[in-house]
């Protein structure tokens, strides 16, 4: 496990080929999905395109951590167990998990880390989870500083690592903690494949009927940014800073793992305490900029406290940023002005606006003119007539630079190990030597007929650019040695054949200095449970699951959601976003305002999408809000007739009650 003082950036990867660019870009470790078993369904990846991941991601001794993070079914475990071994074998330095049943099977000697679905939000549960056996465990995007730093007091930081997310989407509810997916649907966003209801829009009536919000996407949140917050996160206590984004397209993860590669050496350059988790140094052929992808706006989320404006509610879409004004509007095309005469517009730009519904339209550039002095023509790919409410003066927002876009298709990024190089007489020739800034040497020998050159200056300096010529390779030269008794003629072929030699000794000698993370032995006798209950909000979807907590002393143990138990009314989402406080209807913001007192309670609210009902709860006392709802009745029916047709197991706490596995 790394050491305390190291710093982990830990970047997402849809595919092997996004991953290999992360650790290119900075990344000190890379999380991936494998081919079943991971909270992203549709980010599955081939066992063999791991290893291949993984060996390049090991020449850096950067680490692939694979997530295996759905509830598991138990006819589902044994697939599960052989997966594990299998991607063991190829490499993988981690599994990420949810499920406690897979810590009661025979799995490899591999590193286990707590998914985000494990819903850490206190100290108790941190800790039980680092005396279990995880090495490293994620807390809830909604902790603020203090709640982490009390997580950090709880942990052996020689046992067990904090991990944080630190960009991305954000999914509004707790992890692991949203069920609407399932109970409106039948996806299960526990088992890799949520419908995303978070996204849509709502109509919000307060208790009596009334619009509170219309038409308002009240449980959309803006994208996690924590740039200004990483020396804090560190003092909390964090040392693996995780990037979302494993549905992200290579551009993405190009931009957002340099944007923080960089903050990060900022402060490593700073502080000589602590240090990365990887080697070698990254240098880019771009400006990092986190505006120029995907966003929904952003926000720091909890991290310092409440705050009002965590939402995104006028649109789930990217609104881009703003660069002009509309100066006229013509049958196939509208000009605009930019407020920087610098900036250019290219053929295929994203643009759009806000119409006067505010909803956003986009108004993508098919063919773009200059005019001079920021002014642009623009013929836009849809018909104008399509430019419902485009008039002169509207601000128009750009959320796709195809600049930028072939700017990341091309290479953009260096890393490199720097290497000491050290060329010295040996009995009958030339020894080249090469120390690697972890320490690793190797050397390589040459025979050399002994004779002087014809220009002692010019041959040295021709020789030192033989040696240098490290560009194929992942070393970077820091200094050159040329330790001899006095200058010898050493032609460039041979010089070349040598340091080849040298560098893939070198490469050989940190292969065999590569070592796995350590498993964590699980404390023993087995620690207990912080409680001696669990609900359907513990997740436990096979008997394996449900083992593993009766031997941490739970004695009640309910079915998971997805054995569809809960047929009455129960909380399909669990948040720290309040609605009333985002829309300034929270009891605590009325206090003392005069006029207001005792007119503004906590009653509960309602959300209506067409035919979906949600009831809005809050609980004031912790400040969380709960969404309330009942399963569909046609998803109960389908869920049992798959259970039946397909000889499905999983965990039932009821006995007689449908299949109990």
């Amino acid at each position: 496990m790394p050491e305390a003082h190291q710093i982990e950036l830990l970047s997402p990867a849809r595919d092997a080929d996004i991953g290999i660019e992360a650790v290119n870009h900075g990344a000190d470790a890379v999380y991936i999905g494998g081919p079943g078993f991971g909270a992203r369904a549709d980010a599955g990846n081939a066992v063999r395109d791991i290893a291949r991941l993984a060996a390049h991601a090991h020449r850096f001794n950067a680490r692939i951590f694979v997530t295996l993070n759905t509830i598991l079914r138990d006819d589902e475990l044994e697939d599960a167990r052989r997966l594990a071994w299998q991607l063991y074998e190829a490499g993988a330095d981690a599994l990420i998990v949810q499920d406690m049943g897979l810590l009661e099977l025979d799995l490899p000697p591999i590193q286990l880390h707590a998914s985000t679905q494990t819903d850490i939000r206190t100290p108790e549960k941190a800790r039980f989870l680092q005396d279990a056996g995880l090495s490293q465990i994620v807390p809830a995007r909604e902790l603020d500083l203090q709640q982490i730093a009390a997580i950090r007091d709880a942990l052996d930081p020689a046992r067990c690592s904090i991990e944080f997310f630190i960009h991305g989407a954000l999914c509004v509810a707790y992890s692991g903690q949203c069920y609407i997916s399932h109970a409106h649907t039948g996806r299960s966003a526990n088992r890799g494949d949520c419908s995303q209801a978070c996204r849509l829009p709502y109509q919000v009536l307060d208790a009596q009927g009334r619009f509170v919000a219309h038409d308002a996407h009240v449980l959309s949140m803006k994208d996690n940014n924590q740039s200004l917050n990483l020396r804090p996160l560190i003092d909390a206590g964090v040392r693996s800073f995780k990037i979302e984004g494993r549905y992200k397209d290579m551009g993405y993860v190009k931009n957002i793992t340099a944007h923080y590669r960089r903050l990060f050496d900022e402060v490593l350059d700073e502080r000589p305490e602590l240090a990365r988790a990887s080697a070698g140094r990254t240098t880019f052929t771009f400006a990092p900029d986190p505006l120029q992808n995907f966003n929904r706006e952003f926000t720091d989320y909890f991290v310092n406290g409440r705050q009002q404006d965590i939402g995104a509610f006028d649109t789930p879409k990217n609104p881009g940023q703003p660069i002009g004004f509309v100066t006229q509007v013509a049958a196939d095309h509208f000009e605009l002005r930019t407020d920087d005469p610098a900036l250019t517009l290219a053929n295929g730009d994203g643009l759009c606006y806000w119409d006067q519904q505010k909803e956003l339209v986009g108004a993508q550039a098919n063919r773009v003119e200059a005019l001079g002095d920021g002014a642009w023509r623009v013929f836009p790919k849809d018909a104008m007539a399509a430019l419902h409410d485009l008039r002169k003066g509207t601000t128009v927002h750009r959320n796709r630079s195809m600049d930028w876009v072939r700017t990341l298709e091309k290479k953009s990024a260096d890393r490199r190990i720097g290497v000491w190089l050290n060329l010295s007489e040996s009995d009958d020739g030339l020894a080249l030597t090469a120390t690697d800034e972890e320490g690793n040497t190797a050397s390589a020998q040459v025979q050399l007929a002994w004779q002087a050159p014809k220009d002692e200056a010019n041959g040295e300096a021709r020789l030192r650019e033989s040696l240098a010529k490290l560009g194929e390779t992942i070393f970077a030269p820091i200094d050159i040695a040329l330790a001899w008794s006095r200058p010898w003629f050493v032609p460039a072929s041979v010089a070349n054949a040598l340091r080849r030699s040298a560098i893939e000794a070198l490469e050989a000698a940190r292969a065999a200095a590569w070592q796995r993370l350590p498993r964590a032995t699980p404390v023993q006798p087995p620690t207990p449970y912080p409680e001696d209950s669990l609900t359907y909000l513990a997740n436990v979807f096979n008997h394996r699951a449900r083992d593993f907590y009766a031997r941490h002393g739970v004695k009640v143990i309910d079915a998971a959601y997805e054995s569809q138990e809960e047929e009455g009314e129960v909380s399909l989402m669990i948040t720290k976003h309040c609605v009333r406080f985002s829309l300034s209807l929270c009891p605590k913001q009325a206090k003392g305002v005069i006029g207001v007192k005792g007119t503004v309670k906590a009653e509960p609210l309602q959300l209506v999408n067409g035919k979906e009902k949600l009831t809005l709860r809050f609980d004031c006392k912790p400040c969380e809000m709960h969404v309330v709802g009942r399963a569909k009745r046609s998803v109960l029916q389908q869920g049992a007739r798959e259970a039946a047709a397909q000889a499905l197991r999983f965990y039932r706490a009821r006995p007689g009650v449908g299949q109990d596995g």
